[in-house]
């Protein structure tokens, strides 16, 4: 019990103190799947109600392979 007190003691000394770090990471995290999510949906088959609409000039266009992983390599 004594043990415990101690780390209370300790932690009231210097404070609560916010992870800075961690929360940095969440938001970039969230901010990087966003905007890699928003590229691949643009990238992908146009939902219905949107075959007609133009492709922001934000997002690079990928072309796709017809066979992806077989035949010879191109270089």
């Amino acid at each position: 019990m004594y043990l415990f007190m101690q780390a209370a003691a300790a932690a009231a000394e210097n404070g609560p103190h916010f992870p800075w770090a961690a929360t940095f990471v969440y938001v970039a995290g969230f901010i990087a799947a966003v905007t890699i999510g928003s590229i691949a949906w643009y990238n992908s088959k146009r939902p219905a109600g949107w075959e007609d609409k133009e492709r922001p000039s934000v997002v690079p266009k990928i072309e796709k392979d017809k066979t992806p992983g077989f035949g010879e390599p191109k270089s």
